[in-house]
C-alpha cells in the first residue's frame, strides 16, 4: 500500500497524446526544464550525477539541427520524442508570441519549423502536442545572422554581382538561381521575392523594421534547383523596396504564407526589381536616391563621435580581441577578398554596437599594417549607422542584424559609389576613423603549471589545487574564475605540478560561460549556464551579456559587454588564459591576475587589504593564492560529475593537504637540466615546469603561452599618431601613414608653386613637423625654367645674329675700295 501513491505519480509522468503531468508533479520534468529542486533533476548536469527525472528527454527536448538563418524556414526534428499519432496538431511557440506549425512524420518523429525573426541569439520556444491547448515541452533554437549560415542553407544567386547591377550599362540578359533540392523536399516550387525596409521617424517609438510579400517569379515549377529569368520592371507599387530577398516554398503553400519551410538568398540590392526609370539613365536615378540619402543623413543625428577609436595597425587590431572582430567582408585568413575595400587586406569591426544611437565602427588595414582611410582611398573603412553584427535586443531599428546595416549603409553605398560617381557624397559622410584617441587594452595571462602575468606586468607562479579568484571588478561585476588540478601522468601518478582544467566568466547578469578540459585528450569544452554547447553547425552566438567565439585550433573568444575580453586556448595538457581590459577598469581589479593600476608593487593584494611585497618567497605567495579562494556561494564553475562534487564542491576550495612544488626547491638531474636549458633559454617558467613534472612537452607549452603573451603585448604597445594630413588644394601627396617617424612629402600640379615645407614628419609629441603647405597660382619651377632658358637662348641668338651682320658690313666695305 505504501508504494501505490508512488506507482500512480509514475504513471502520471508517462508522455501520451492526452495525458500530461501536472505542473507541480516533481518526479516529471514538464515545465520544470532547468529545475534541479525536487526528488529529480530536469537541470542539464543531472545526466553527469545521474539525477535526472526519467522523463528528460520528453520534455526537455534537443533538436537537430539546433541553429539556422533569422530568416525562418528551416524544418528541425526534435530528437528523443516519438508520436505515436502523426494526425496529432503540432505548434511550435516561439519567445511565447510566434506561432508555426510542425508535423509528425511518417516515423513518428515530431518536427517545428524555424520562424522569420529580426534578431539572432538563442530564442526558447516551447512545443504544443495538442493544438495549442499547453506547452509543456520547452528547447532552444539558435537564430543566426544570415551572412553566418553555410551556403548550403540557401539559394544562391549565380553572379550576384550582375544581380546587384543589373539594369546599369552592360548588365542585361538572364539571371540564375540554383539551390539544393534535398533542402525542399516538395515535387514543384513557387519562387518569390520578399522586400525589407523600415518606416517610421528615425529613433522614436514608432521606427518599425518589416519583411513584406511582393509577389512570385514562378509558380509551380518543377523543383530542379535551377531557375532562369529575364527581369521585367516591377509594378509602381512595389519599387520602393531596393532591399530584398528570394524565397523558395512548396507550391502547395498560399502565395507569401510566412513561416513555412523555405530556402533563402542573400539578401541583396534588387536593381533586376527596378522601375523603368532606372534602365533608362541608372546612373541619373541613382545620383537623385545619393542626394535623398545626403539629405536624410544631415538631419539624423551624429553618431561618428560615439564610436570607439580604430586601432594604429593591423596587429593591434587583431591582438585587441574584447573589443574588435574580424570583418568576414574582408579577412586575412580566408585571402582577404575584400570586394567594397580595394586595398585592404584585413578589416575588423567593433564587436558592441555604440551605446545611444547602435552604431558600428569599422577600420581596414593595407599589407603593410597601415590603417587604410577614406580621406586617402575609397578602400577605406566606414563606419556603420546600423551595426552589421545588430544590436541586443534587436528587432527594431536600426538593431536589427544585417539587415539595418544594408538600409543605411550599405544600399546607399550603391547609389553614391557604385551606381553613380558620387562616392564623395557617401565618404564625407562616412569617414574612416583615425586613431588619435585609441588606448590599447592591458593584458593578463595565465598558463602552465600554473604561472601568471598581471595587468602590470608582474610574473609569479602559483600552483595550489582548488577554485580561486583570477579577477574581480566591482566597475561592471565581472567575475572570472579558474579550477587549477593536478596533472596525471602517462604512467597514471599524480606530480607536484598543477594546472588550469576550467575557466568560467560572468558579468553583472550575463550568461555564465565556462571552457574547461574536455573528456578525450586535447579537447576543449564549452558550458552556457551550466549546458554542454555544440560548435557542430556554429562557430559565432550571440549571448546574454557577450558574445562567443569558437576558432579552429582550441581556441574560445568571450567577448563582453564592457569590451573586456577573454581567450582560453589549449597548452598540452592545460588552459591558458588570457584576460584583456579596456582602460575604464583602471584601478578597479583585484584577484590573481593583480591590481591594475600600473603600479606592480601592489599586486599582490589579499582580500584583506593587506600587500605582500615584491620579492614575496613562492611560499609566501602561496598564501596569496589560497587567499582568492572562490567561495561556494560565488562559484561560477559547474559540478556535473561525482569526482567534481566531491573533489571540488564539497571539499574546501583551496585543498589546504596539497603541498606542490615551489620554484626555489625545484631541480632537475643533470640531463633533464641541459635538455631544460636547450629547450627554454631564458625563460623561467618553462624550466620549472620541466623540473615540476619531469616531461619537455609540458615545459614546451608553458614556453610558448609565454612567448604568445609577450608578443601581444608586444602588439599591444600604445603607438603615436600625427591624424590624417591633408593634401595641399592644388596638389597632392605621397605617403598615407601617419604614425610617429612617418614622412608625408607635398607637390603642386602644374601651373602651381608650393608655398611652405615640401614634406612633413610625425613627431613623438602627436605633432606633424610642418603644416600642409599651399599650392600658389602662379608658373610652376618647370615653367620658370622654361622661360629662364628661354630668354637666354633668344638673347644668344640676337647676339649672334647681330655679330654675323657687323662681320658681313665689315666685309663688304673691303671690297668696296679695290680697284
Amino acid at each position: 500500500p505504501t508504494l501505490l501513491p508512488w506507482a500512480l505519480l509514475l504513471l502520471a509522468t508517462v508522455p501520451g497524446p492526452d495525458l500530461w503531468p501536472a505542473a507541480g508533479a516533481q518526479l516529471s520534468c514538464s515545465q520544470r526544464c532547468g529545475d534541479q529542486s525536487g526528488p529529480c533533476s530536469c537541470h542539464p548536469t543531472c545526466f553527469g550525477l545521474a539525477s535526472c527525472c526519467v522523463d528528460i528527454r520528453d520534455f526537455c527536448l534537443e533538436i537537430s539541427p539546433y541553429s539556422g538563418s533569422m530568416m525562418g524556414g528551416k524544418d528541425f526534428v526534435v530528437r528523443h520524442l516519438n508520436w505515436p499519432n502523426p494526425a496529432d496538431s503540432v505548434i511550435c511557440s516561439f519567445k511565447e508570441s510566434i506561432q508555426t506549425h510542425g508535423y509528425v512524420d511518417a516515423s513518428g518523429r515530431v518536427h517545428c519549423v524555424s520562424p522569420l525573426l529580426y534578431e539572432s541569439g538563442r530564442i526558447p520556444f516551447t512545443l504544443s502536442m495538442n493544438n495549442g491547448r499547453s506547452f509543456p515541452r520547452s528547447g532552444t533554437w539558435l537564430s543566426v545572422h544570415p551572412s553566418k549560415v553555410s551556403d548550403s542553407e540557401k539559394s544562391q544567386l549565380v553572379n550576384e554581382t550582375r544581380w546587384q547591377y543589373y539594369g546599369t550599362p552592360g548588365t542585361q540578359g538572364n539571371l540564375t538561381l540554383t539551390w539544393n533540392t534535398s533542402a525542399l523536399p516538395s515535387d514543384t516550387v513557387t519562387i518569390e521575392l520578399w522586400g525589407y525596409e523600415e518606416t517610421g521617424k528615425p529613433y522614436s517609438q514608432q521606427w518599425a523594421a518589416a519583411w513584406s510579400y511582393l509577389y512570385s517569379l514562378a509558380t509551380n515549377i518543377h523543383n530542379s534547383g535551377s531557375f532562369t529569368f529575364t527581369p521585367k520592371p516591377a509594378p509602381q507599387n512595389f519599387q520602393r523596396w531596393e532591399v530584398g530577398s528570394l524565397r523558395i516554398v512548396d507550391s502547395r503553400h498560399s502565395a507569401g504564407k510566412p513561416d513555412v519551410q523555405a530556402i533563402w538568398s542573400n539578401e541583396h540590392a534588387l536593381a533586376w526589381h527596378l522601375g523603368e526609370d532606372f534602365r533608362m539613365d541608372p546612373v541619373a536615378w541613382a545620383r537623385n536616391q545619393c542626394l535623398a540619402w545626403e539629405e536624410l543623413e544631415d538631419q539624423l543625428p551624429t553618431f561618428l563621435e560615439e564610436l570607439p577609436d580604430c586601432p594604429c595597425t593591423l596587429a593591434q587590431a587583431r591582438a585587441d580581441s574584447g573589443r574588435f572582430h574580424t570583418d568576414y567582408g574582408c579577412d586575412l585568413e580566408q585571402g582577404s577578398v575584400c570586394t567594397y575595400h580595394p586595398g585592404a587586406v584585413h578589416c575588423v569591426r567593433s564587436v558592441q554596437a555604440s551605446p545611444r544611437y547602435y552604431s558600428g565602427q569599422q577600420c581596414c588595414y593595407t599589407a603593410d599594417g597601415t590603417q587604410l582611410l577614406t580621406a586617402d582611398s575609397t578602400g577605406g573603412s566606414t563606419p556603420d549607422r546600423g551595426h552589421d553584427w545588430g544590436s541586443p535586443p534587436y528587432r527594431v531599428p536600426p538593431r536589427v542584424p544585417g539587415l539595418s546595416h544594408w538600409i543605411y549603409d550599405v544600399i546607399s553605398f550603391y547609389h553614391c559609389c557604385l551606381w553613380a560617381p558620387e562616392c564623395f557624397r557617401y565618404m564625407n559622410r562616412r569617414p574612416s576613423s583615425d586613431c588619435r584617441s585609441y588606448r590599447p587594452p592591458r593584458l593578463a595571462s595565465a598558463f602552465g603549471d600554473p604561472h601568471f602575468v598581471t595587468f602590470d606586468g608582474t610574473n609569479f607562479t602559483f600552483n595550489g589545487r582548488g577554485e580561486y579568484v583570477l579577477l574581480e571588478a566591482a566597475l561592471t561585476d565581472l567575475r572570472v574564475q579558474a579550477r587549477t588540478q593536478t596533472r596525471v601522468t602517462p604512467e597514471g601518478s599524480q606530480d607536484r605540478g598543477t594546472g588550469l582544467t576550467a575557466v568560467a566568466v560572468q558579468e553583472a547578469n550575463s550568461d555564465v560561460v565556462e571552457v574547461r578540459l574536455g573528456d578525450g585528450a586535447g579537447v576543449l569544452q564549452v558550458l552556457l549556464n551550466q549546458e554542454v554547447l555544440s560548435f557542430a553547425e556554429q562557430r559565432w552566438m550571440d549571448l546574454k551579456g557577450m558574445f562567443l567565439s569558437v576558432a579552429a585550433g582550441n581556441r574560445v573568444s568571450v567577448m563582453l559587454t564592457s569590451e573586456a575580453g577573454l581567450e582560453i586556448s589549449l597548452q598540452g595538457p592545460f588552459l591558458s588564459v588570457a584576460v584583456l581590459l579596456p582602460e575604464k577598469f583602471l584601478t578597479h581589479t583585484q584577484g590573481l591576475l593583480g591590481t591594475f593600476n600600473n603600479d606592480p608593487a601592489d599586486d599582490f593584494t589579499l582580500r584583506s587589504g593587506e600587500v605582500l611585497p615584491p620579492s614575496a618567497s613562492s611560499r609566501e605567495l602561496f598564501r596569496f593564492g589560497a587567499d582568492w579562494a572562490v567561495q561556494n556561494a560565488s562559484s561560477l564553475l559547474t559540478y556535473d560529475s561525482k569526482f567534481l562534487v566531491e573533489n571540488f564542491k564539497e571539499r574546501p576550495k583551496h585543498d589546504p593537504t596539497f603541498l606542490p612544488l615551489f620554484p626555489e626547491e625545484s631541480s632537475a638531474s643533470p640531463s633533464q637540466a641541459s635538455a631544460a636549458a636547450d629547450l627554454c633559454g631564458d625563460d623561467s617558467f618553462c624550466k620549472f615546469d620541466v623540473a615540476a613534472t619531469g616531461s619537455l612537452s609540458v615545459g614546451n607549452a608553458s614556453r610558448v603561452a609565454h612567448m604568445q603573451h609577450r608578443l601581444r603585448v608586444q602588439s599591444l604597445q600604445p603607438v603615436v599618431s600625427c591624424g590624417w594630413l591633408a593634401p595641399p588644394a592644388n596638389g597632392h601627396k605621397q605617403g598615407e601613414r601617419y604614425l610617429v617617424g612617418s614622412t608625408v612629402r607635398f607637390r603642386c600640379n602644374n601651373g602651381y608653386s608650393l608655398a611652405g615645407a615640401d614634406a612633413s614628419t610625425c613627431q613623438a609629441d602627436g605633432t606633424w613637423s610642418w603644416p600642409t603647405p599651399t599650392c600658389q597660382p602662379g608658373r610652376s619651377y618647370a615653367v620658370l625654367l622654361g622661360i629662364i632658358f628661354g630668354g637666354l637662348g633668344l638673347v644668344a641668338l640676337v647676339g649672334l645674329g647681330y655679330w654675323l651682320l657687323r662681320r658681313r658690313k665689315s666685309n663688304t666695305a673691303v671690297w668696296g675700295s679695290q680697284p
